[in-house]
């Protein structure tokens, strides 16, 4: 069985804000496995186990472009936060978003080889990113774009340079900024619930399963009657139904105006949202968390074994 250490233990805490002892007994029940504990955690205590799910675990910014009907998102990650205040990684970052709208590079290899120069580095952008790393003397890396060229009327919101969307529309200029600002607070994954993925279905009915069981065994334990399987599959089911209502855009209490939805707001402005897509720096990346006690402890064994 894994180990499970109280950097662990803090680690999923902080993903959570489960009480530490159920954060220590949901890890030795997924022997270790984070993403498992996480799961069984929010099947125990609800949706306060995963309130805390979009905290990034890296840095970096994200930058956009648009111009006309053309448009760009990009996330750039570094190491560490003074980095995202550097002029010259900025610069690249703006760079590298609207070479993206303009040329359209198919992926992150074919953006690196663009024409680009600056700091006296060059001549393609991938040159720009290697010698800013050798001046700034910090790992530097392009993750991902979104390119907007449909046609449609393009928007952009950037919350600070952590959370960055670009919205496709047709109709009123303020209701889409609007719902920018809107996705970048509320974090939809898609823009109805017919576009959610059906991975994030699929874990979500599971979780509400595993809620429905936890919930019979406790009424078992205290003699109670267990509710029908019909009943079981209709609870079910509509926790799912919740959980895609929260999820997707359209279906989303507006922020400016919580007795209404996005998709009532629209319809009042006469405007139609096309697409979006949102990025948090770091979204999904695991950063390494140095145990420093752990390190201490190791230095001080080799030092005893080369004594």
């Amino acid at each position: 069985m894994a180990a499970i250490t109280a950097s662990m233990v803090g680690e999923l805490r902080a993903k959570t804000d489960a009480p530490m002892m159920e954060c220590k007994k949901a890890l030795t029940e997924a022997e270790g496995n984070m993403e498992k504990a996480e799961e069984l955690l929010r099947v125990k205590l609800g949706s306060k186990a995963g309130k805390a799910a979009s905290r990034v675990t890296a840095e970096g910014v994200v930058t956009a472009s648009i111009s006309g009907a053309t448009g760009a998102l990009l996330e750039v990650n570094c190491e560490t936060d003074f980095v995202t205040k550097n002029d010259s990684f900025l610069a690249l970052a703006n760079a590298a978003a609207e070479l993206v709208a303009r040329l359209g590079p198919a992926d992150v290899a074919a953006l690196g080889a663009l024409p680009y120069s600056q700091d006296s580095f060059g001549p393609t952008l991938e040159d720009v990113r290697r010698g800013l790393i050798g001046k700034i003397g910090e790992n530097m890396s392009f993750r991902r774009f979104q390119r907007f060229a449909g046609g449609g009327k393009l928007v952009s919101y950037l919350h600070g340079t952590r959370i960055g969307v670009i919205v496709e529309y047709e109709g009123d200029e303020v209701a889409a900024k609007d719902v920018a600002m809107h996705i970048a607070a509320m974090k939809p994954v898609a823009l109805s619930s017919a576009e959610v993925p059906a991975d994030l279905i699929a874990k979500e009915r599971a979780v509400a399963t595993g809620k429905a069981d936890e919930d019979r065994k406790v009424a078992q334990a205290a003699g109670k009657p267990a509710q029908s399987a019909e009943i079981v599959a209709k609870r079910i089911e509509g926790g799912v139904q919740k959980y895609l209502k929260e999820v997707s855009l359209l279906n989303q209490s507006f922020v400016k105006n919580d007795k209404q939805t996005v998709e009532q707001m629209l319809k009042a402005a006469n405007t139609t949202i096309k697409g979006f897509t949102l990025y948090v720096v770091g979204e999904g990346i695991e950063k390494k968390v140095d145990d420093f006690a752990a390190e201490v402890a190791a230095q001080v064994a080799a030092a005893k074994q080369s004594a």
